[in-house]
C-alpha cells in the first residue's frame, strides 16, 4: 500500500526552558525533528506531514528546504486531534505511521517491521517494555496475548500501573480505518484530550486485528521533553553510533567521550582517542590515528595520516601519511598531498600544500598555493587580504621559507628559492636564489634605556 508519514510535532515543550520550540532542540547537531523525518524519508514515503503548532514560524523556516506537507494545529487537544487534522490530506488507500517530532531516535528497521504488521484490517502498535514506565500509557492484553486497550498513566488503576509493557505512541494503520475510529473517539478522561491510543479499544470491539511490535530497545523510543532527558537521548546516540564504529572494526578509546553528529566512514584500523567530535561528512582511512580532544568536520582523511592532540579540521582535504597539530587548525579549502606535515600553532586557510611540504612552526598559509617538498619556516605568514581584497601567494616546489617572513600577496617564489629569515617579501622572488627583504641592521651608540622615576 502506499504510505503516509505523519509526524505530530505542535508541542511547545514548556519543560525545555527555551526560547526555541521543543522540536528545534539540537540532538548531536541536528534538530529532533530533522532526526525524524530523516528516518522517515528511508522508508520513502509517498508523503510525509507534519502536524505543527508552537513556534509556527520558527519550525517552518527551519525546514524550508525540505519537501514537507504542513498542517497546521491552532489549538492543542491531544494526539488524536492532532492526527485528525491531517488525515483529510492522506488518501483513503494509504497505510499511516505516526511518529513523533520529539522522539528522534526511532530505527528504520523497527518502523519496516511494524509497517509489514500493518493490512487492511490490522492495527500496528510499537511498543516497549520499560524499568520504569511512569508517565507511559500500558499496553493491556487478553488471555490470548492481543491487545485489548491502551490505557493513559493518569487514567490507570493501580493494578494497571504495575504493567511494564508501555505504549510508544507509534502507530501504522489503513488511513481509511484510522479516520472511522478517531471519529469514535472522546475526550472523557483525565486530561480532557482525544487520545490517538483509544483507537485500539475501538477497533478491537469491532473485531479488527491490534497487533503489537515490541522496540528492541528503550532508547529508540525515547521521548524529550526536558534538558534532563535531552541529555540522555544524546548519551543513548552516541552510545549507538560508537558501537556502530566498533563493530566496523574502528577501535575507540573510550565510546562515552567519542561524539558523531553525521555520517562517518573508516576504513580498517582506524583509532580514536577521548573526546573526538566528528561532524558532517566525515571520511577515514585505512590506519588514521586521531589523537584526543579533535574536531573534525566535513572533512577527508587518507590513509595513515596522525592527527595529534587539540587539532580542529573544517571542510579540508588531508591526503594519506600527513601529520597535523597538535594545536592545528585546517580552514575550509584546505587541501594537503602526500606525507605533509602541519604542526602547532599553524593554521592553513584555502590553500593546496603538496606533496611532502611542511609547515611545522606558529604558521598561518592561507590563499596560497604551495609546490612539493616547500619547508615554511617557524613564524611565516601569507599575508592575503589588504583590508578589501584576499590574493594568492604562489611556493614552487623545492622553496624553503626561512624562519619570521612576510610574504605579502599577490606574490610568487620560485622553484628552489630561498627566503632569508626575517623576511618581508612583497615582489616575486627567482628560482633558485637566495632573495633577502630585511632593514639594514644598525646599532646607535648614543641610545640609552628610558629609566623609571623612583617614587618620592
Amino acid at each position: 500500500m502506499p504510505l503516509s508519514v505523519l509526524i505530530l510535532a505542535a508541542g511547545q515543550g514548556k519543560r525545555m526552558n527555551s526560547e526555541w520550540p521543543k522540536v528545534l532542540q539540537p540532538l548531536a547537531g541536528r534538530a529532533l525533528l530533522k532526526h525524524v523525518i530523516d528516518t522517515a524519508r528511508q522508508l520513502r514515503p509517498d508523503a510525509i506531514h507534519v502536524v505543527y503548532g508552537h513556534g509556527a514560524e520558527q519550525v517552518r523556516e527551519a525546514f524550508k528546504a525540505e519537501a514537507l506537507s504542513w498542517v497546521l494545529q491552532e489549538r492543542q487537544f491531544g494526539t488524536g486531534h492532532a492526527v485528525l487534522q491531517a488525515l483529510p490530506r492522506i488518501p483513503d488507500g494509504h497505510t499511516v505511521l505516526v511518529l513523533y517530532g520529539d522522539v528522534p531516535l526511532i530505527r528504520r528497521d523497527t518502523l519496516e517491521g511494524l509497517l509489514k504488521l500493518a493490512g487492511p484490517k490490522t492495527l500496528a502498535v510499537l511498543t516497549v517494555m520499560l524499568a520504569d514506565p511512569g508517565g507511559y500509557g500500558r499496553i493491556l492484553r487478553d488471555a490470548r496475548g492481543r491487545i485489548r486497550k491502551i490505557v493513559e498513566h493518569k487514567d490507570a488503576s493501580k493494578r494497571e500501573l504495575r504493567v511494564r509493557e508501555s505504549n510508544t505512541g507509534i502507530i501504522a494503520a489503513p488511513a481509511k480505518l484510522l479516520k472511522k475510529w478517531l471519529a469514535l473517539v472522546n475526550n472523557n478522561n483525565a486530561q480532557g484530550e482525544y487520545y490517538l491510543t483509544d483507537i485500539a479499544a475501538i477497533a478491537t470491539r469491532e473485531k479488527f486485528n491490534v497487533v503489537p511490535q515490541l522496540a528492541l530497545t528503550e532508547a529508540e523510543v525515547l521521548g524529550v521533553n526536558d534538558k534532563v532527558q535531552l541529555a540522555q537521548v544524546e548519551a543513548a546516540y552516541r552510545r549507538e553510533r560508537a558501537q556502530e564504529l566498533m563493530l566496523s572494526g574502528v577501535t575507540v578509546i573510550d565510546p562515552q567521550r567519542l561524539d558523531i553528529r553525521g555520517t562517518v566512514t573508516a576504513g580498517r584500523d582506524v583509532q580514536l582517542d577521548v573526546n573526538v567530535i566528528l561532524e558532517g561528512k566525515v571520511k577515514l582511512g585505512d590506519r588514521v590515528w586521531i589523537g584526543p580532544n579533535c574536531v573534525v568536520r566535513d572533512t577527508a582523511i587518507g590513509a595513515d595520516t596522525r592527527i595529534f592532540a587539540n587539532c580542529v579540521l573544517d571542510n579540508a582535504v588531508i591526503g594519506p601519511s600527513c601529520s597535523i597539530g597538535p594545536f592545528a587548525r585546517l580552514r575550509p579549502g584546505a587541501a594537503l598531498g602526500r606525507g605533509v606535515h602541519i604542526g602547532n600553532f599553524v593554521e592553513v586557510k584555502n590553500a593546496k600544500i603538496g606533496d611532502g611540504s611542511k609547515a611545522n612552526h606558529l604558521t598561518y598559509l592561507g590563499d596560497a598555493l604551495i609546490g612539493k617538498d616547500v619547508n615554511v619556516g617557524a613564524g611565516t605568514i601569507t599575508c592575503n587580504y589588504d583590508g578589501v581584497n584576499k590574493s594568492q601567494t604562489r611556493i614552487e616546489d623545492g622553496v624553503f621559507i626561512g624562519s619570521g617572513s612576510m610574504l605579502v600577496a599577490p606574490v610568487r617564489i620560485g622553484a628552489r628559492a630561498t627566503i632569508g629569515a626575517g623576511s618581508t617579501i612583497t615582489e616575486d622572488a627567482p628560482a633558485d636564489k637566495l632573495t633577502l627583504g630585511r632593514s639594514r641592521q644598525v646599532s646607535i651608540d648614543s641610545w640609552a634605556r628610558p629609566a623609571k622615576r623612583k617614587k618620592s
